[in-house]
Protein backbone atom coordinates (compact mmCIF):
# COMPACT_ATOMS: atom_id res chain seq x y z
CA UNK A 1 0.00 0.00 0.00
CA UNK A 2 0.83 3.21 -0.79
CA UNK A 3 2.51 5.40 1.89
CA UNK A 4 1.85 8.71 0.27
CA UNK A 5 -1.90 9.75 1.44
CA UNK A 6 -1.86 9.22 5.22
CA UNK A 7 -6.18 9.50 4.88
CA UNK A 8 -6.34 7.05 2.57
CA UNK A 9 -3.90 4.49 4.31
CA UNK A 10 -5.43 5.09 8.09
CA UNK A 11 -9.54 4.70 6.57
CA UNK A 12 -8.13 1.55 4.93
CA UNK A 13 -6.33 0.31 7.81
CA UNK A 14 -9.10 1.36 10.07
CA UNK A 15 -12.18 -0.40 7.69
CA UNK A 16 -9.75 -3.66 8.48
CA UNK A 17 -10.33 -3.31 12.02
CA UNK A 18 -13.97 -2.34 11.84
CA UNK A 19 -14.00 -6.24 9.87
CA UNK A 20 -12.23 -7.93 12.33
CA UNK A 21 -14.29 -6.19 15.10
CA UNK A 22 -17.78 -7.35 13.07
CA UNK A 23 -16.51 -10.98 13.08
CA UNK A 24 -15.54 -10.77 16.91
CA UNK A 25 -18.97 -9.03 17.97
CA UNK A 26 -21.03 -11.32 15.18
CA UNK A 27 -19.35 -14.78 16.22
CA UNK A 28 -18.09 -14.15 19.95
CA UNK A 29 -20.36 -12.28 21.27
CA UNK A 30 -23.45 -12.88 19.18
CA UNK A 31 -24.18 -8.91 18.79
CA UNK A 32 -26.01 -8.18 15.62
CA UNK A 33 -27.75 -5.13 15.55
CA UNK A 34 -25.10 -2.90 16.50
CA UNK A 35 -22.30 -4.30 14.80
CA UNK A 36 -23.77 -4.33 11.27
CA UNK A 37 -24.77 -0.51 11.97
CA UNK A 38 -20.73 -0.34 12.46
CA UNK A 39 -19.53 -1.92 9.83
CA UNK A 40 -21.96 -0.08 7.65
CA UNK A 41 -20.56 3.35 8.95
CA UNK A 42 -17.04 1.74 9.55
CA UNK A 43 -16.50 0.74 6.11
CA UNK A 44 -18.15 3.57 4.24
CA UNK A 45 -15.06 5.98 5.62
CA UNK A 46 -12.92 4.27 3.00
CA UNK A 47 -14.75 4.04 0.42
CA UNK A 48 -15.92 7.37 0.36
CA UNK A 49 -12.14 8.33 0.81
CA UNK A 50 -11.31 6.20 -1.88
CA UNK A 51 -14.06 7.85 -4.14
CA UNK A 52 -12.90 11.29 -3.26
CA UNK A 53 -9.53 10.56 -4.94
CA UNK A 54 -11.15 9.60 -8.10
CA UNK A 55 -13.46 12.56 -7.84
CA UNK A 56 -14.59 13.54 -11.23
CA UNK A 57 -14.43 17.90 -9.47
CA UNK A 58 -13.18 19.80 -6.64
CA UNK A 59 -16.67 20.15 -5.48
CA UNK A 60 -17.23 15.88 -5.93
CA UNK A 61 -13.59 15.49 -3.96
CA UNK A 62 -15.18 17.82 -1.37
CA UNK A 63 -18.72 16.23 -1.00
CA UNK A 64 -17.28 12.16 -0.72
CA UNK A 65 -14.47 13.60 2.00
CA UNK A 66 -17.47 15.53 3.71
CA UNK A 67 -19.54 11.86 3.72
CA UNK A 68 -16.52 10.50 4.71
CA UNK A 69 -16.24 12.67 7.98
CA UNK A 70 -19.93 12.62 8.80
CA UNK A 71 -20.07 8.40 8.52
CA UNK A 72 -16.66 8.56 10.77
CA UNK A 73 -18.01 10.45 13.24
CA UNK A 74 -21.43 7.84 13.23
CA UNK A 75 -18.63 5.10 13.73
CA UNK A 76 -17.58 7.07 16.99
CA UNK A 77 -21.42 6.91 18.11
CA UNK A 78 -21.59 3.46 17.75
CA UNK A 79 -18.13 2.31 19.05
CA UNK A 80 -19.08 4.89 21.80
CA UNK A 81 -22.43 2.82 22.67
CA UNK A 82 -21.19 -0.17 22.00
CA UNK A 83 -18.13 0.33 24.61
CA UNK A 84 -20.76 2.00 26.87
CA UNK A 85 -23.35 -1.06 26.75
CA UNK A 86 -20.28 -3.31 27.70
CA UNK A 87 -20.79 -5.56 24.70
CA UNK A 88 -16.86 -4.80 24.22
CA UNK A 89 -14.11 -4.38 26.68
CA UNK A 90 -13.05 -0.53 27.60
CA UNK A 91 -9.51 -1.10 26.32
CA UNK A 92 -10.44 -2.39 22.65
CA UNK A 93 -12.93 0.16 22.52
CA UNK A 94 -10.91 3.07 23.54
CA UNK A 95 -8.58 2.33 20.80
CA UNK A 96 -11.03 1.73 18.01
CA UNK A 97 -12.68 4.94 19.21
CA UNK A 98 -8.53 6.73 19.63
CA UNK A 99 -8.31 5.72 15.31
CA UNK A 100 -11.87 7.02 14.41
CA UNK A 101 -11.20 10.45 16.24
CA UNK A 102 -7.67 10.96 14.18
CA UNK A 103 -9.90 9.64 11.34
CA UNK A 104 -12.23 12.82 11.61
CA UNK A 105 -9.45 14.95 12.62
CA UNK A 106 -7.48 14.66 9.40
CA UNK A 107 -10.86 14.84 7.85
CA UNK A 108 -12.07 17.95 9.54
CA UNK A 109 -8.63 19.54 8.36
CA UNK A 110 -8.68 18.62 4.81
CA UNK A 111 -12.07 20.25 4.57
CA UNK A 112 -11.66 23.32 6.57
CA UNK A 113 -8.59 23.67 3.92
CA UNK A 114 -10.92 22.92 0.74
CA UNK A 115 -12.85 25.84 2.28
CA UNK A 116 -10.04 28.20 2.89
CA UNK A 117 -8.62 27.68 -0.68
Amino acid sequence: MKQDNIILNKSYLFALRVVKLFRYLSNEKKEYHLSKQLIRSGTSIGANVEEAMGGSSRNDFKAKLDIAHKEARETRFWLKLIRDSSILEPKAANSMIEDCEEIIRILATILKTLKQV
